[in-house]
């Protein structure tokens, strides 16, 4: 099966020449991450491919997702973080690896893009078919007028929207999430999951969820994703979860939400 994780994060240290923003989010481990850290990763889960997304804690910075792209282009591609000023994105993916954006919802500005439907951001991806990934805690009724407004803009909402809760309360908001299936160029990433979980692996308690977003969005608009460095099991657990304990995802389904479908929403290629 060709694997390929929708959501990665790598990142450097805080230093003088290279600091990182006051106030943003905390890092999901005290040690830099790097790509040849998740190259190992990779290669010990068997994981083919993996789309990089700078973090948040970094800045509006895309370097080292670039770099990692760049050296590696069968391996890593990137959906970058937007420009921090408006500005025509017509060029965006002459940067090699850059496949899209990602817009968060972690500071006061960034949740200001998700009230204005007409913001420059979803204007510019849409004129240059630029597919967002977008991180919409508690902002699915701004995704729904975003997404109708702009019905050419393909959309991937990160971690199922999942509120910042564990069990049950994580997912007080699915019915506005399953809402959204009924617009064509709505995905969304199965990403992050056993994180708002206590249970432990295979985390049958979050499993009635996923058939719900999987009979809702199907095959080609599920993704499955890990955002690696927050999870509280392996990365072969990661894959085994959705390969061997959901008894529902057939071995064609499979292909698709573990790779395929997330590659060909993004356009980037498969192999030949």
């Amino acid at each position: 099966m060709f694997i390929v994780d929708a959501q990665v994060h790598i990142w450097g240290a805080n230093t003088p020449e290279r600091p990182w923003p006051v106030g943003r989010s905390s890092p999901h481990r005290p040690q830099p991450f790097s790509k040849d850290d998740l190259l190992k990763e990779m290669d010990a889960a068997g994981v083919a491919r993996v789309v990089i997304v700078p973090p948040s804690w970094e800045g509006d910075r895309n370097d080292l997702a670039l770099e990692a792209a760049r050296l590696h282009p069968h391996r890593f591609a990137v959906m970058g973080r937007p420009p921090a000023a408006a500005r025509a994105l017509s060029d965006w993916r002459n940067q090699p690896g850059m496949l899209g954006l990602r817009v968060t919802s972690n500071t006061a500005e960034a949740r200001a893009l998700f009230d204005d439907p007409d913001g420059w951001v979803w204007n510019e991806a849409e004129r240059a078919g630029l597919p967002i990934m977008v991180s919409p805690s508690g902002l699915l009724p701004q995704v729904d007028r975003i997404a109708a407004h702009h019905p050419e803009l393909k959309l991937v909402v990160d971690h199922l929207a999942l509120l910042r809760a564990k069990d049950n309360a994580a997912f007080d908001d699915l019915p506005k999430l399953l809402r959204l299936a009924r617009l064509p160029n709505v995905a969304v990433m199965a990403s992050a999951l056993a994180a708002y979980s206590s249970h432990d692996y295979p985390y049958y308690n979050v499993h009635p969820y996923l058939r719900r977003v999987f009979d809702a969005f199907g095959p080609r608009r599920m993704f499955w994703g890990t955002d690696l460095t927050r999870l509280p099991c392996t990365y072969r657990q990661a894959i085994t979860w959705f390969t061997k304990e959901l008894p529902w995802l057939s071995a064609a389904d499979q292909e698709w939400v573990m790779g395929r479908a997330v590659c060909d929403w993004l356009g980037w290629p498969l192999p030949s």
